[in-house]
C-alpha cells in the first residue's frame, strides 16, 4: 500500500511491501555524500541535524497556555479537561454523524528548532477513555518571518466508537503541506526551513460527563536531512541479540479487509506488536473476542484495528502506531530519526529495540527477496560482525521473521533519503526514520541511551 510520491522531496510514508523487483538496473549519478570507505570522511559520526523535544513532566504541562484544561502531577504527568473551555460540533468524515463535545485546549511554549526543519513529525501518548478523544496539531515561523496556519496533525482516539482516527488531507499554505501525518516544506532546495513551531492539544468529551482524554507525552521531531543517495558507513561496535517476540504479517493476508486487508498492509502494526510484547504489553481475551478464532496471532489484528486511520485508508500513520503503543501499561512511544547504526547499536545495548522505515529494490537487500516502496521492520540487533539482526515481518510465517542482513546494505537503504526506483526514477527514502517504544520509566542506562539519540 504505497502513497503516490508528492512533487516536493519528503519522506516515504510507511506502506506495505510491494511486490519483489528483480534485475533492476541502478543507473550511474553523482552521490551526495561518501560512499563507504572512501575517504577519511567514511568513519565520520555524522552531524545530528534532527530536533526532538517533547512535554512530559509537570513543570512541562504548567508552562504551556491552557483554555480549560490543567496539568496532572504524579508519576506520569499529563494534562487533562478542567473546566471546559466551550462546547463545539465535530462532523465525522467517515461516519457523517455530527455531535456536540465539550472541549479544552492546551498550547506549548514556542520551541525554536536547533536545526530549520524541513520536516516535521508530531507524536503523542494519551488515555482516551470511551466517550473522549484528542486533536494534535501544529503552527510554526519559517525562515522568511511568515508564519504557518494552524495545521491539524491527527485526530486520534484509541477505540472507534466515537470517532474514526484520522489524519487529514489538503492542508497547505504555498510553502508547506501535510502529508497525512508530516509537516513537509514544498521546496526545500529554496531554502525555505521552519525555524519554530508550537504544539496545540484539544481535548474533548461528551457533555454532561466528567470524563477526560489525559496526555502524558506530546513531542515533534524536526529535522533537515540532506539529499543523499549513500551515507557514510559505521563502524560495528556491538555483538547482541534482544529475545523480541516474532510474528508475520503475511499470514494475515486477506484478512479484516476493512482494515487494509491484512498481510503486506500491516507491516507497521505488526513490528509495533513484536515490540509492545517484548515489553511485557498482554491482550486479554475480552479484548480480542471480536477476532475470528480461526486467525492466527490475534493480536495482530488487534493492532492492526487500533492504528487504522481512517483518511491514510491504511495501519501506517507512525504516530498513531506510537500512540497505541503507550495505550499499554507503562509505555512510551515517539516517532523519530537516527543517524547511523551506532544509534541504534546504543539502544540495543541498553535492552531498547527499533522499528525502522526503508525502501528498497529486491537487488538492494541480500536476502530479503523482495523489493519495497516503504516497510517496517523492527531491530533487536547485531551479529558478532556488526550485521542488523532484524524481525522482518515481511516473511511467510513467524518462524522465518529473524532475518540477518548485510550491515552496509541496510544501513544505506535505511538512512538514505533519495533512491532509484524499478523504473529508474528517483524517489524518496525514509532518512532513518523509527519508532522508539520504551519503559514510562525507563532505567538510568535506558535514559542515557535515548538521551545520547536526542530523546527526553
Amino acid at each position: 500500500m504505497s502513497r503516490p510520491e508528492p512533487p516536493s522531496r519528503r519522506t516515504v510514508l510507511a506502506a506495505a511491501v510491494a511486490a519483489a523487483v528483480t534485475g533492476a538496473a541502478i543507473p550511474a549519478t553523482a552521490e551526495a555524500e561518501p560512499a563507504a570507505g572512501r575517504g577519511a570522511d567514511a568513519d565520520r559520526a555524522p552531524a545530528r541535524r534532527i530536533d526532538y523535544r517533547a512535554w512530559t513532566t509537570y513543570q512541562d504541562w504548567r508552562a504551556g497556555s491552557a483554555r480549560g484544561a490543567h496539568p496532572v502531577p504524579g508519576l506520569r504527568p499529563g494534562v487533562a479537561i478542567g473546566a471546559p473551555a466551550g462546547t463545539a460540533d465535530y462532523t465525522d468524515p467517515h461516519t457523517g454523524r455530527t455531535a456536540a463535545w465539550q472541549y479544552a485546549t492546551w498550547t506549548s511554549p514556542v520551541h525554536r528548532l536547533a536545526v530549520p526543519a524541513t520536516e516535521v513529525i508530531a507524536s503523542w501518548n494519551a488515555h482516551t477513555p470511551a466517550g473522549t478523544w484528542i486533536q494534535v496539531e501544529l503552527t510554526g515561523t519559517y525562515s522568511d518571518g511568515t508564519a504557518t496556519p494552524w495545521y491539524v496533525m491527527g485526530r486520534w482516539a484509541s477505540g472507534e466508537a466515537d470517532i474514526r482516527r484520522t489524519s487529514v488531507d489538503d492542508q497547505s499554505d504555498g510553502k508547506s503541506s501535510i502529508w497525512t501525518d508530516t509537516f513537509a516544506i514544498d521546496d526545500a532546495a529554496s531554502g525555505l526551513r521552519l525555524v519554530s513551531y508550537r504544539l496545540r492539544l484539544t481535548l474533548y468529551r461528551r457533555p454532561g460527563t466528567r470524563l477526560t482524554p489525559t496526555v502524558w507525552r506530546l513531542g515533534a521531531m524536526g529535522s533537515d536531512i540532506p539529499d543523499r543517495f549513500t551515507v557514510p558507513a559505521s563502524t560495528p561496535g556491538l555483538a547482541q541479540e534482544l529475545r523480541v517476540p516474532r510474528y508475520s504479517q503475511e499470514i494475515h493476508k486477506g484478512q479484516y479487509p476493512e482494515y487494509d486487508n491484512g498481510g503486506e498492509a500491516w507491516c507497521s502494526p505488526t513490528s509495533s506488536q513484536m515490540i509492545i510484547e517484548y515489553w511485557g504489553g498482554r491482550l486479554s481475551k475480552e479484548q480480542l473476542a471480536w477476532v475470528d478464532p480461526s486467525f492466527a496471532d490475534p493480536q495482530v489484528c488487534y493492532a492492526a484495528r487500533s492504528t487504522y486511520d481512517w483518511q491514510y485508508s491504511g495501519c501506517g500513520n507512525w504516530p498513531f502506531n506510537a500512540a497505541y503503543a503507550a495505550t499499554y501499561r507503562d509505555l512510551q512511544g515517539v516517532v523519530t530519526r537516527l543517524t547511523s547504526l551506532t544509534d541504534l547499536e546504543r539502544l540495543v545495548a541498553a535492552g531498547i529495540p527499533a522499528i525502522t522505515s526503508q525502501s528498497f529494490l529486491a537487488t538492494e537487500l541480500t536476502g530479503a527477496g523482495y523489493g519495497t516502496s516503504g516497510h517496517l521492520m523492527t531491530v533487536i540487533g547485531f551479529t558478532a560482525d556488526g550485521d542488523v539482526i532484524a524481525n522482518d515481518p515481511a516473511s511467510p510465517s513467524d518462524a522465518a521473521v529473524r532475518r540477518v542482513y548485510k550491515r552496509r546494505e541496510w544501513e544505506n537503504i535505511w538512512l538514505r533519503t533519495k533512491r532509484y526506483n524499478a523504473s529508474g526514477a528517483v524517489v524518496s527514502g525514509t532518512g532513518g526514520v523509527c519508532y522508539l517504544y520504551f519503559p514510562a520509566h525507563p532505567t538510568p542506562r535506558q535514559r542515557l541511551a535515548l538521551a545520547a539519540v536526542g530523546v527526553r
